[in-house]
């Protein structure tokens, strides 16, 4: 738990896997109770992404970075339309060719 929750705040994601042998298969809730306590612990630093699943003899979870609310996405800078290019430039050219052949 420490460690994912060193990586959750570095901003990776965690997959926490629990891998079941022999006669453990039986048990499967109890792996399922551990990703859970998992889940509540790490519920301040992370979102499940996915929900505890079974795949073969392993139940895995993955946990993702909390986004803040309001997303402090960085922007991309806009492209300039035609009036603030000015009338002197041509409009951009796309690389296809002229119907007019």
């Amino acid at each position: 738990m420490k460690h994912a929750r060193e990586w959750l705040t570095g901003g990776d994601k965690v997959k926490a896997t629990i891998w079941f042998r022999g006669r453990e298969m039986t048990h499967r809730e109890l792996g399922a109770r551990i990703l859970e306590k998992l889940e509540k612990d790490l519920l301040d630093v992370a979102e499940v992404e996915m929900r505890p699943r079974m795949e073969g003899n392993q139940m895995f979870t993955i946990f993702g970075p909390k986004r803040h609310k309001g997303g402090a996405k960085p922007e991309r800078p806009a492209t300039p339309t035609n009036q603030e290019r000015g009338a002197s430039q041509p409009p951009p050219v796309s690389s296809g060719q002229n119907s007019s052949s």
